[in-house]
C-alpha cells in the first residue's frame, strides 16, 4: 500500500475506478502509528467467573467508552480479513465472519458514523487484493444482531452503537450536508432495530428540514422528501407526497458513496434497504414502475433482498427474466432464490448475460453469508457447475482491454475489477470461486463434479487463486498433486 503497488479501488458492487488511495494517504501509513484491536481490547480469555470479575467489567467497560476516541483520531481504518483457519476453534474466518461479529461491527460503526470528511474502510482480502468496502454491507449489519462470544457484552456494545447513530445525525443537523442527514436521520430506527416511528405531516416536514408539503412534494434534491418516507418506511407520508404529485419514478443521484447509485429508482432504494413489504406495496400502488431500469439496465427485482419483494414485484407484473437469479444469489437468502426458481427461472439461461448464478454467487461470495447456501440450491435444481463465461458486444471488448492491461503491468499488480474482467472470458464458476479465494465453495464445487479447466486466457483455478495470493487453496485445486 505505501509503495502504490497494491491497488485499492471501489468494491466490485460499485464497479468504478473513481476511488483511490491517494499519495498523502499512503504516506500517512508509512509515517504513522497502527493501533490494533485485537490485544487492545481485554481478552475473552481473561474473563473467568470469580476471578477479578468486578475488576474485569470495569476494564471492559473503560476499553469499550475508548473506541470511539481511537477511532475518531485515526486517519485510515483497515480491516484485514484474509480467508484462513482459526488456530482454536479451526473454523474458516473471512471477511464475512469478522462483518459477523458484534464488538468488531461497532468499531466500523464508530470509523463509519464519525465526523471525519474521509470516513472509508479498506478491506484487505489478500496481499494482492484490496477494496473499499460497499455501503450496504455496514448498513445491513447492526450490532444488535452482532455475534457475541460473551453475551453479556451485547448490552454496552449496542449502546456504543446508538451513540455514534445519535451523534452523527445531531453532527449532521447542524453542520450538514442536509442530503446526509436526511439520509441518516431516516435510516435511523432500521440501523437500531428499532420500531418505525409513525409521524404526521408538520412532524415529517420539521424533522427532514421542508417547509410545506407542496414544496416538499416537488423537491428534487438528492435526498427529497419521498427518499426520506422511503428510507424511513413511512407509507402514509408517501401517499401524502403523491397526492401533492410527488414523482414516485424519482431517479437517484448523488447518493452513490452512501450505496444508493445514480438513476437508481425509489423501488430499488425500498427493495435493496429491506423496507417491510407495506412500503412496497404502497410504492407500487402508487404507479411506482415495476420495470423500471436504472443506467446499469438492471430493474428493482433484481436488487430483491427477500421473497416478500420478489412476489410483490411479480404480483405487480414484474418481467422476469432468468438473469435475476443473478440477483437474488448474490445479495439475498436461500429462500428468495427458491421463489425465482418456484416462478421457473432457469439457472442454465443467461438471457444474453455474460455468466450464470452460480458465477455470480461466486464473484460476491465474500459479503453474503448465504452463499454457499444459495449455491446448493442452484446446484439441487440442475445448474451447470461447468457453465462458461461467454462474452460479446461491448463488454467482450472492456475484457480485451481488461487482458491487455494485465499484460502489461502484470496481474498482480492490477485491481480486483481489472482482474476480473481479465479472467472473465471462458471462466468456470470453480475459477470465479478460486479468484475471489473462497474455501467452502470450492469445496461445494468439487463435491458436485466440478471439472479444473483454463478460462480463455490459459488461467487455470490454481493459477487464479495464486495470482490473488489465495495460496492455502492451491492443494484442493492443482490440476496435478504438489
Amino acid at each position: 500500500m505505501i509503495d502504490g503497488s497494491l491497488h485499492v479501488a471501489e468494491d466490485l458492487v460499485s464497479m468504478s475506478a473513481d476511488m483511490n488511495l491517494s499519495s498523502n494517504t499512503r504516506q500517512h501509513i508509512a509515517s504513522g502509528f497502527i493501533f490494533f484491536d485485537w490485544f487492545a481490547i481485554p481478552q475473552i480469555t481473561a474473563r473467568q467467573s470469580g476471578v477479578n470479575e468486578e475488576a474485569i467489567k470495569s476494564d471492559a467497560a473503560l476499553a469499550v467508552q475508548s473506541i470511539p476516541a481511537y477511532v475518531e483520531l485515526s486517519n485510515l481504518f483497515l480491516a484485514v480479513v484474509p480467508e484462513l483457519t482459526h488456530k482454536d476453534t479451526a473454523a474458516l474466518v473471512n471477511y464475512g465472519t469478522w462483518l459477523s461479529r458484534g464488538w468488531c461491527r461497532a468499531e466500523l460503526w464508530c470509523r463509519l458514523l464519525s465526523n471525519k470528511a474521509d470516513t472509508s474502510v479498506i478491506v484487505v482480502h489478500s496481499p494482492a487484493e484490496a477494496e473499499f468496502m460497499f455501503p450496504l454491507d455496514w448498513q445491513h449489519s447492526t450490532i444488535v444482531d452482532g455475534d457475541f462470544t460473551v453475551e453479556a457484552d451485547r448490552a454496552t456494545v449496542v449502546q456504543l452503537g446508538e451513540t455514534a447513530v445519535e451523534s452523527k445525525v445531531a453532527y449532521l443537523q447542524f453542520h450538514g450536508p442536509l442530503s446526509h442527514y436526511r439520509f441518516y436521520a431516516a435510516l435511523r430506527p432500521k440501523l437500531l432495530c428499532q420500531k418505525q416511528v409513525s409521524r404526521d405531516v408538520d412532524e415529517f416536514l420539521e424533522y427532514f428540514q421542508f417547509d410545506t408539503l407542496r414544496e416538499a412534494a416537488q423537491d428534487a434534491s438528492s435526498m427529497n422528501a419521498a427518499m426520506c418516507a422511503v428510507l424511513s418506511g413511512d407509507a402514509p407520508i408517501l401517499r401524502r407526497l403523491a397526492e401533492n404529485r410527488a414523482n414516485m419514478n424519482f431517479a437517484l443521484h448523488g447518493l452513490s458513496d452512501l450505496g444508493f447509485y445514480d438513476t437508481q429508482t425509489l423501488l430499488m432504494a425500498a427493495v435493496k434497504s429491506r423496507q417491510d413489504g407495506s412500503l412496497v406495496r404502497t410504492l407500487l400502488s402508487l404507479r411506482a414502475d415495476v420495470n423500471g431500469r436504472a443506467r446499469t439496465t438492471l430493474p428493482a427485482l433484481y436488487m430483491c433482498r427477500s421473497s416478500e419483494h420478489v412476489k410483490l414485484l411479480v404480483e405487480h407484473r414484474a418481467e422476469l427474466p432468468n438473469y435475476i437469479l443473478n440477483g437474488a444469489v448474490s445479495f439475498a437468502g436461500p429462500d428468495t432464490v427458491m421463489t425465482l426458481l418456484k416462478l421457473r427461472c432457469d439457472p442454465n439461461s443467461h438471457d444474453g448475460t455474460w455468466y450464470g448464478p452460480l458465477h455470480a454467487v461466486a464473484l460476491l461470495a465474500r459479503s453474503n453469508r448465504h452463499a454457499v447456501a444459495n449455491a446448493k440450491v442452484l446446484l439441487d435444481h440442475r445448474a451447470d457447475v461447468n457453465a462458461r463465461c461467454t462474452q460479446d458486444g461491448w463488454f467482450y471488448w472492456e475484457c480485451q482491454w481488461a487482458q491487455l492491461r494485465a499484460a502489461i503491468y502484470g496481474f498482480e499488480n492490477c485491481n480486483m475489477m481489472t482482474k476480473e474482467r481479465a479472467s472473465v472470458i471462458g471462466v468456470s464458476p470453480l475459477g470465479y470461486a478460486a479468484l475471489v479465494g473462497h474455501t467452502q465453495l470450492i469445496e461445494l464445487y468439487l463435491d458436485r463434479g466440478a471439472e479444473c479447466y483454463p478460462n480463455d486466457r490459459g488461467d487455470w483455478p490454481d493459477d487464479l487463486a495464486r495470482k490473488n495470493h489465495h495460496h492455502h487453496l492451491i492443494p484442493m485445486l492443482a490440476t496435478f498433486p504438489t
